[in-house]
């Protein structure tokens, strides 16, 4: 049987959310591993904490997905060798995209329903 793909038939299904928060991470910049988990965790305030079995698990459908691929070159010099630096595709860009528009409308719709105060967007 074939690997299931981390992203069904549908072309707006949902990324889950630890791989949405990793595509996030990289759509800033090219980053190795341990910095993916710091930049999610800066970026929720401590409110999601990826261990390393869950992230690397994740890594590897990214990677096998083609939303991220693997650096041949080293970003930073003086950096730990060992070190695998990790990229966001095009096709990865779109597909966190296409999920950001998705939780848009979801976040409009809880708006719409007074389940959330109507604020300005960040």
């Amino acid at each position: 049987m074939p690997p299931k793909s981390a992203i069904p038939d549908e072309p707006n299904a949902p990324l889950t959310p630890a791989m949405f928060h990793v595509l996030l991470a990289l759509a800033g910049d090219d980053l190795h591993g341990y910095a993916i988990l710091k930049e999610v965790e800066l970026r929720t305030s401590g409110e999601v904490k990826l261990s390393t079995g869950t992230l690397y698990g994740i890594i590897k459908r990214l990677l096998n997905e083609g939303f991220i691929v693997e650096l041949r070159h080293r970003p930073a010099e003086n950096d730990d060798e060992r070190r695998r630096y990790y990229r966001l595709t095009p096709k990865g860009r779109e597909i966190a995209s296409l999920e950001a528009e998705r939780l848009e409308k979801v976040v409009a719709l809880a708006r719409a329903r007074r389940l959330l105060k109507r604020t300005q967007p960040a």
